[in-house]
């Protein structure tokens, strides 16, 4: 509460200035009273940032995984455009940003990425997007130029502590080197350097197809299911999980987080914070911010039925 005693000091040593030069008549220490008070904001930035990210993992790096859902190719489509909004989000935010895995769609687009972000407070930004987004535009692929409704969904997982031991028994995950393969102009290894792992407890599949060697593959993919693993554990313990699988809901109508239209007007809303944005094509070129910012200060729509 260092910064909260220093903020309220600040701002009685604001207003007592303030009541000096106005009974003094003193114009000039209204600089000093300005000074204090950008004091007092830095103060209040800092303890609205140490409360939006204060969760166990929030310094975490991040898996980020899109999978296109309900759409055909549009939502395929559709993913592909998430895909570079969160790497412009995180270029913008300096984020390191890697590509794990990438499975095009059949004509266009992409039917599941998965990214590795690395930086600070990376797992804690990202969580925020955790669901479903549904685009709404007259569809570039309809011959008689109609509207189309698209969704994508998106996950994000931290990556854990090193020091955090998660026991995966060889017996418990089937290991497999395929042939790498991607959409054109992706760079994608052509030998058999793609590793897929498949936990069968879990049936969970993770698949690294990056131009490393063939063992560097294979120990990216064990650290993903790791941590996806020890996520799994969290929510079972934590308090939060259910709220955190509330979002995680079919990738079809209703169930979206927010709503990105295109036609027949341009408006991004999120309906869990009612916040929108008109300028879409800003959004779309990774300006989430205020998006971000107001799902982690917990602002709530207060049209939507709370969960």
């Amino acid at each position: 509460m260092i910064e909260f005693e220093r903020g309220a000091r600040g701002l009685e040593d604001s207003e007592v200035l303030l009541q000096l030069a106005e009974e003094a008549g003193d114009e000039g220490e209204l600089g000093s009273v300005e000074r204090a008070l950008d004091e007092v904001e830095r103060d209040v930035k800092a303890m609205e940032f140490a409360r939006m990210l204060c969760g166990p993992n929030d310094r975490a790096a991040a898996f980020v995984d899109i999978n296109a859902g309900a759409g055909g190719t549009d939502s395929m489509d559709w993913a592909a455009m998430l895909l570079r909004m969160y790497t412009r989000y995180c270029e913008r935010k300096g984020l390191k940003v890697e590509l794990n895995d990438f499975v095009p769609g059949e004509e266009a687009g992409v039917k599941n990425a998965s990214l590795y972000i690395e930086g600070e407070f990376a797992y804690g930004f990202l969580k925020a997007e955790i669901g479903v987004h549904r685009l709404v535009r007259i569809s570039p692929f309809d011959a008689n130029a109609r509207r189309q409704t698209s969704f994508a969904s998106v996950d994000v997982h931290p990556q854990i502590d090193d020091s955090i031991k998660i026991d995966i028994p060889e017996k418990d995950v089937e290991v497999k080197a395929i042939r790498g393969g991607g959409a054109g102009g992706q760079k994608v290894n052509k030998t058999s350097s793609t590793i897929q792992l498949r936990h069968i407890p879990t049936n969970m599949v993770i698949t690294i197809q990056t131009e490393r060697s063939q063992s560097r593959n294979r120990d990216v993919a064990f650290q993903v299911l790791r941590s996806r693993l020890y996520d799994l554990e969290l929510k079972k313990r934590d308090a939060e999980r259910d709220k955190v699988e509330s979002q995680k809901m079919d990738i079809a109508f209703g169930s979206q987080i927010r709503s990105y239209v295109l036609h027949p007007y341009q408006l991004i809303k999120d309906h869990r914070t009612g916040v929108e944005k008109g300028n879409v094509g800003a959004v779309l070129d990774g300006d989430l911010d205020e998006f971000i910012t107001a799902w982690l200060l917990g602002v709530r729509n207060p049209n939507r039925p709370q969960e």
